[in-house]
């Protein structure tokens, strides 16, 4: 039931309140203007009586609806606008560039335009981004054991006291206490259903978490004393394999990840995370379930506890865990997108 198409009313009550939960699973097709469009279009919305709702793309063209214009139902979900995508590529290929308002602007765009683009998507500005990452080669310097000095050099920081304040409100660690240390990499990863946060070392992926969850600031501040290690802004190998992995995986192509990951729980919460990554894709399992394979057959709570400390969203898909009565559970990242997730891998394990 829990994957059945909603009835008429419900489905037109998510039209009016672009509900993201459908997007990419269920379109409307408006009898007055013969156009079909994501319930998250933001064209002005046609009456009740003037709407059909369809579960595909194919069943809009059979009903001789045409593609609207504005929201293009046909794009994938979760694109990035061009001048976003752009300058990101632009910063990856320019990464010793020091970024000014003037740049933009020499380049064709309105600065004000961007900061409301990346904000929109990434959640600050593009300039934020350049400085972090100016900030995080600086951190990788000293975690090699450079000095101070020859760290905010290489970050292109003038001002030793602006490199200073950069660093310690990146990771709360001042400058002198990274020499040496080895440290952990942060980046954003683009989602049909919105920003991730990855957090990775050269072999493992400790964390992957929505980047507008409430608790994020506090699983961040866990992780660095779980791992020992500090946070900085930047990339490696794995953070690239988990983004490969994540757009096949919304693609509807992967429903199986191979990233490696690194574990932070007891030897009782590994075990329930572990039964989590057993449940096959496009279908659920309840708590009680999980605390009967995990051995443990009255801790449902503890199963509960341990659902709810998973670091590592999706791939460890702690969303397939739904109440005893079929019902959708809390979820980190929002309800809806438990929903989502799960509406998604229906469909993809079909296929």
């Amino acid at each position: 039931m829990l994957f059945d198409l909603p009835d008429h009313d419900t489905l037109y009550r998510a039209l009016l309140e672009r509900d993201p939960a459908y997007d990419g699973h269920v379109f409307v097709g408006v009898t007055s203007t013969g156009v079909f469009c994501r319930l998250t279009c933001p064209a002005r919305k046609p009456k009740l009586e003037n709407t059909r709702f369809f579960d595909s793309v194919a069943g809009c063209f059979e009903a001789g609806f045409r593609p609207c214009l504005r929201c293009r139902p046909l794009d994938p979900v979760g694109q990035r606008e061009p001048v976003v995508s752009t300058l990101l590529r632009r910063l990856e290929d320019e990464p010793e560039r020091i970024w000014s308002e003037d740049d933009l602007i020499g380049l064709g765009y309105d600065p004000s335009t961007v900061r409301r683009a990346f904000k929109r998507h990434l959640g600050l500005t593009f300039l934020d981004m350049a400085r972090l990452r100016r900030a995080g080669r600086g951190m990788d310097r000293l975690a090699a054991g450079a000095s101070v000095i020859d760290a905010q050099q290489s970050a292109g920081y003038d001002s030793g006291s602006g490199f200073r304040e950069a660093i310690v409100k990146l990771i709360g660690d001042s400058p002198a206490e990274l020499r040496g240390r080895e440290l952990l990499k942060a980046d954003w990863i683009e989602t049909p259903i919105g920003r991730m946060l990855a957090v990775a070392d050269a072999h493992a992926l400790h964390l992957l978490e929505f980047f507008d969850r409430t608790a994020l600031p506090t699983e961040l501040k866990r992780l660095r004393e779980a791992s020992r290690s500090t946070i900085a802004f930047g990339r490696t190998p794995v953070i690239d394999r988990i983004e490969a992995e994540l757009r096949d995986y919304f693609a509807g192509t992967r429903l199986a990840f191979e990233t490696p990951l690194a574990l932070h729980g007891s030897v009782f919460t590994k075990a329930v995370w572990d039964e989590l990554i057993a449940i096959p894709p496009g279908t659920t399992r309840s708590y009680s379930d999980i605390a009967a394979a995990a051995g443990r057959h009255t801790a449902v709570r503890a199963v509960a506890r341990a659902n709810g400390a998973n670091q590592i969203a999706i791939v460890i898909p702690c969303h397939r865990v739904i109440g005893a009565d079929g019902s959708l559970t809390g979820y980190g990242g929002g309800l809806w997108r438990k929903d989502w997730l799960l509406r998604h891998e229906r469909k993809a394990a079909v296929r």
